[in-house]
């Protein structure tokens, strides 16, 4: 499933928490001057709502790869009983190759995670961007690579994964999915095993300078390819009532990435967001 109404009450009170992690975030990244930038739906949001998109339910953050570990080693350290790092190497059930910042006390659980034993909860997406070659053939060979390795990583986990593809090949895809979880769920340590092949191809070229980075584990590959340029210096920029970091070039970043009608609402059969299973806010207003 990718979209579903919630109840207004709901989707508030979500948003409104998420927005108190955030600006959380933001002051320990201008503590300890880590950069970061908006991406995906959170910079459509800023741009065309001066916040979230109405029907969104989660707010994405990029980093470098170098500003990403700085923030995680600071996070654990000062965020420890309020917030925790989620990620492969923080719990081995987690199957995705982003990071999360998890409000303590909370769940969130998606229904595709439903079966999961994980410590989901109310969370930020943390995405670290790694250096990929100026070649194009280099770029795709690694881009591949490392989407294909986490896609078997997270079908450990997901018999039923969320397809943005339909008919025939979305029956495929899940068909060979379905029955590539169950074999998969026979091999020990296998999901370490994708975890650090993903990780090892992505992070190939972090030691040479280039001029693009990327996110290479979106559900479609090659749609997270940026120019350093278009976010390097990053800009504040008003959202929903803060002031958070953008990419410099945020129009140039959001042609690329969605085309030039990306000012348009998408009509609601076009929509995204993160329908959950289970639902806790972690006070006597439960969900």
């Amino acid at each position: 499933m990718l979209y579903r109404e919630y109840e207004p009450d709901v989707l508030k009170k979500l948003q409104e928490t998420e927005l108190d992690m955030l600006k959380d975030f933001a002051e320990l990244c201008e503590k300890h001057n880590i950069d970061y930038f908006g991406v995906g739906g959170t910079t459509i949001g800023a741009v065309r709502h001066g916040g979230f998109i109405p029907w969104d339910d989660d707010i994405d953050i990029g980093f470098t790869r170098a500003n990403f570990d700085k923030f995680v080693e600071v996070a654990q350290k000062e965020f420890a009983g309020k917030y925790k790092v989620l990620n492969a190497d923080t719990n081995p059930n987690y199957v995705l190759m982003s990071t999360r910042l998890v409000k303590v006390g909370t769940k969130f659980q998606e229904e595709c995670f439903k079966n999961t034993k994980c410590d989901f909860g109310i969370f930020l997406d943390l995405y670290p961007f790694e250096n990929i070659p100026d070649d194009e053939a280099l770029m795709k060979k690694q881009a591949f690579w490392a989407w294909f390795w986490s896609k078997l990583l997270i079908m450990c986990e997901v018999s039923r994964p969320t397809l943005y593809v339909t008919g025939l090949k979305k029956a495929i895809i899940s068909t060979v999915s379905f029955i590539g979880h169950y074999c998969l769920k026979l091999i020990p340590n296998i999901k370490r095993f994708f975890y650090k092949k993903a990780k090892a191809i992505a992070t190939k070229y972090n030691n040479q300078e280039t001029k693009r980075m990327a996110w290479m584990f979106d559900p479609q590959m090659f749609t997270s390819m940026i120019l350093k340029e278009d976010v390097i210096p990053t800009k504040k920029m008003p959202y929903s009532g803060l002031e958070i970091r953008f990419p410099g070039k945020i129009e140039s970043y959001l042609t690329k990435r969605y085309g030039p009608d990306y000012m348009t609402p998408p009509p609601e059969d076009k929509r995204h967001n993160h329908p959950p299973y289970i639902l806790s806010f972690g006070d006597d207003d439960n969900k």
